[in-house]
């Protein structure tokens, strides 16, 4: 499951395919590869367009970026020639408000809800079976 309430690791490289790699895609998909095919699949807009991975970026770019059902909208402040840590790249952006204000809203709301999936813990057992023949057989 994506944690979007963690900082974003973000180094707004000299190309649009650099990006995902240091940290939008934090769980699971931290190379340039999987950083180009979320851009070719849309997943990530320059200046609220489509775009190509080798885009070069320069300050002032907005980037909006969509993993999963969470949305960020950023402004690129400054640009890195490598890949730094997390304190250093996050100097690198400013995350709009209403953007950090709706992606937070949306990770209560998931909060709150519960997920009727997890309390399903594999294969029913024999007294589980029993259960839903009595309930579905009357």
């Amino acid at each position: 499951m994506e944690q979007p309430n963690r900082a974003l690791r973000f180094a707004a490289c000299v190309k649009i395919a650099a990006i995902a790699p240091t940290g939008f895609y934090e769980t699971g998909s931290k190379t340039r590869r999987l950083a180009a095919q979320a851009v070719e699949g849309g997943k990530v807009k320059l200046n609220g367009e489509r775009t190509k991975p080798g885009k070069e970026l320069k300050p002032g770019d907005r980037l909006l970026i969509h993993i999963g059902a969470y949305a960020w909208d950023i402004t690129v402040t400054g640009l890195s020639d490598k890949r730094g840590p997390a304190a250093v790249a996050k100097t690198l952006y400013t995350e709009d408000e209403a953007s950090h204000a709706r992606r937070q809203q949306q990770v209560a709301e998931r909060k709150a809800t519960a997920d009727p999936g997890l309390a399903i813990k594999g294969r029913p057992t024999k007294r589980d079976r029993r259960q839903i023949h009595r309930f579905t057989e009357g």
